[in-house]
């Protein structure tokens, strides 16, 4: 037992050593007296950042669809655009039935020249420079048509198998196959994304719902998805969950919108094509949809959120007029003079009164004879001061 002790104490004495050697200011902090609040390790010393404003998406499809590139790219580049102003919280996206199955000519022209390519492969004009590769099973083809007639044949209907197994199954067991088959599932979608043509449209819905967007389709009625969006703004705004909101539109519906958000100290960003149009002139910062992909809308983004900075800072030092405020500052200062005045007519209050009492009658002739002098004339003999008096 004796040695353990020692060994123990000499252990202690080495770690000591050590760690005074690497910390030169060890010794000064073990004789010095810290308050557990304070502490070295405390996160009360580290700096506080400043709470980033929430930040709300509203976008249009009807008016504003993306067209010259592909929805998840749009999607992700507006976003990280937008994270200049504050965390986005919320992103919406409001459209009709008919924007979700439209397809632009872009991708028009892209599945044309696909097709014709098939064409050509299938005759043995041309050969792929790379082969096509299967990213579920890793097989590599060299003729797009069997490559895809391969994705469906075998990995769709896999697909659709697990799918089937999922929804046929219920409480503990339908929890495990949704473990079991998460992988492969994610797998699958991934792949499927660039091989198989969406059946409606050119999954505008499902990219947008991928990149993070609540994607809500309205009725096939005009002006459905403008009044949809206005009212989702307007309760954004009564719940304050936001306190910067940025529309994705060109139309001059929402000015309204903007303008009753201005009213209620919330910032304002519009993302459309028309350079002069009445929104960006509500709003406090527009950006074209040309500025989001190129980059330059995210550098413009911080000259915008120093000049709301010092806007703010303005606005806590100006002096503002209440008329409501001085007019019943006024008159209780008013009300004050009369009740004064009427305490002197009536006698039951005056300070003359109490001066009366504390004072004799011959005390009060000195006064009267005091004040029957300027105030300018001082008495350099105090013999003539007692006279007086």
């Amino acid at each position: 037992m004796l040695m353990f002790l020692k060994f123990r104490n000499f252990s202690h004495s080495i770690k000591y050593t050590q760690l005074k050697n690497q910390n030169p200011c060890f010794e000064f902090l073990r004789l010095c007296h810290f308050d557990s609040k304070l502490g070295l390790g405390s996160s009360s010393l580290a700096p506080t950042l400043p709470p980033q404003n929430n930040v709300a998406i509203f976008w249009d499809l009807d008016n504003k669809p993306p067209k010259t590139v592909p929805p998840f790219e749009a999607a992700i580049k507006l976003k990280t655009a937008v994270c200049s102003f504050g965390f986005v919280k919320y992103m919406v996206a409001y459209a009709n039935r008919h924007a979700f199955s439209y397809v632009p000519q872009v991708v028009r022209e892209e599945r044309k020249h696909r097709k014709s390519l098939n064409q050509l492969e299938n005759k043995g004009v041309i050969k792929p420079v790379e082969s096509y590769l299967c990213r579920v099973c890793g097989r590599n083809f060299y003729n797009n048509e069997k490559f895809i007639n391969h994705f469906k044949q075998i990995h769709e209907r896999e697909q659709q198998k697990r799918l089937n197994q999922i929804e046929s199954a219920r409480g503990k067991r339908r929890v495990m196959l949704v473990a079991k088959y998460a992988m492969k599932m994610q797998k699958y979608k991934n792949a499927a994304r660039d091989i198989v043509t969406p059946k409606v449209g050119y999954g505008l819905a499902d990219e947008l719902k991928r990149a993070g967007f609540w994607v809500r389709t309205v009725l096939d009625k005009p002006q459905a998805a403008d009044v949809a969006l206005k009212d989702h703004m307007v309760d954004m705004m009564d719940k304050r969950r936001a306190e910067c909101l940025v529309l994705v539109s060109d139309d001059s519906d929402f000015v309204h919108v903007l303008k009753e958000a201005k009213s209620r100290c919330l910032k304002t960003v519009v993302v459309g094509d028309v350079n002069d149009g009445a929104l960006k002139r509500v709003a406090d910062a527009g950006f074209s949809w040309q500025e989001i992909l190129m980059g330059k809308a995210k550098k413009d983004a911080e000259t915008v959120v120093g000049r709301w900075k010092d806007r703010d800072v303005l606005k806590r030092l100006e002096w503002t007029y209440n008329p409501e405020l001085e007019k019943n500052l006024h008159g209780m200062v008013y009300e004050s003079d009369n009740y004064e005045s009427k305490d002197e007519y009536d006698g039951n209050y005056s300070e003359d009164g109490d001066i009366d009492d504390i004072l004799d009658g011959h005390d009060v002739g000195c006064l009267q004879k005091e004040d029957a002098r300027g105030w300018w004339e001082l008495d350099s003999n105090p013999e003539i001061t007692s006279q007086s008096c």
